[in-house]
Parts: C-alpha cells; sequence; structure tokens
C-alpha cells in the first residue's frame, strides 16, 4: 500500500460527529450560561459587527430553576436541550464525510456546519410551538432566528469536526 493512501484515521481520537457533539455542548454549556448571557449584554456593542455576534452566541440562553416563577423548565432552556440533542442526533445521521465521492476535511465541515444550522432551526421551532404562547408565526419566527444563529455559529461545530475521524 502507499503511503499516500493510508486511511486518515488516528486511533486516539474520537470521531467527527463525537467532536462535533462536544463542541455543541461546550458552546452552548458556555455561551448560553447565564454568565456569558449577562456579560454580552452590558459589555458589548450591539451596532458593530463583532458585539452582534458575541450576543448572537448567547442565543441558546439557559436558566435551568435560576428563575423566579417557580417553572421546572422554561422557554430558553427547553431550546438548549433540544439544540444539544438534535445538533448530536444531526451529527450521526449526516454521514456525508463518509458517503461522500471525495472523502476529507471539507466535507466533514459542511457536514458539522450544516447539521448544526438545521438543529438550532429545529430546535427553536420545537420550542416556541411548544411553549406557552404557542402559534405558528412566531414559532417561524424564532425558527429564523435559531437558523440565523445556527449559520454564524456553525462553523465552530464544523471546525471541530475535523478533529475527529471520519
Amino acid at each position: 500500500m502507499a503511503l499516500t493512501n493510508r486511511p486518515r484515521t488516528v486511533s486516539g481520537y474520537g470521531t467527527a460527529a463525537g467532536t462535533g457533539t462536544l463542541a455543541v455542548l461546550i458552546l452552548v454549556a458556555v455561551c448560553g450560561s447565564p454568565w456569558y448571557v449577562g456579560w454580552a449584554a452590558t459589555h458589548t456593542d450591539p451596532d458593530g459587527a463583532g458585539g452582534w455576534f458575541l450576543r448572537l452566541l448567547a442565543w441558546p440562553a439557559w436558566r435551568f430553576g435560576m428563575g423566579d416563577s417557580g417553572e421546572r423548565i422554561s422557554g430558553g432552556d427547553l431550546r438548549a436541550v433540544l439544540l444539544v440533542l438534535l445538533a448530536a442526533g444531526l451529527l450521526y445521521l449526516m454521514p456525508a464525510a463518509q458517503a461522500a465521492r471525495v472523502p476529507g476535511s471539507l466535507s466533514q465541515f459542511c457536514t458539522g456546519w450544516a447539521a448544526y444550522v438545521l438543529a438550532a432551526g429545529l430546535a427553536a421551532l420545537l420550542a416556541a410551538f411548544l411553549g406557552t404562547d404557542a402559534s405558528l408565526l412566531v414559532s417561524f419566527q424564532t425558527a429564523g432566528t435559531g437558523a440565523t444563529y445556527g449559520f454564524f455559529a456553525g462553523w465552530i461545530v464544523g471546525t471541530a469536526s475535523l478533529g475527529g475521524r471520519a
């Protein structure tokens, strides 16, 4: 076997779906945390591109029992949970990196990014539709916001997917 035909897998690394899922967990846990959300709201400029992006990263905001209303899980909490679950599921279900005619880094990157865009849009749609003030219009509007978040933050998950084997 020629040196250039060696498989790219390295036994010490996880799969592309696994590393992408880890990135999703870290992204939602850190950027969705109440501390980051508060920091982004007070220390960033909403009129600048950098501030807008840092505020957008706070979109999957979760509180998990930190509210005064006595609710167990709020709409934001449901959105964050659904985002992690859907992203993990889609990363494992979208085997483009394995089925591509030319397997490689670009395929893994695009698969991770696309999975996160779709997961964010679906999580927003489902969380809004299952929420207390559910309406079809609000669900569609929040799905657009979720897809926007997924598009601008999904490159992080796509890049993390490069760290694993196909």
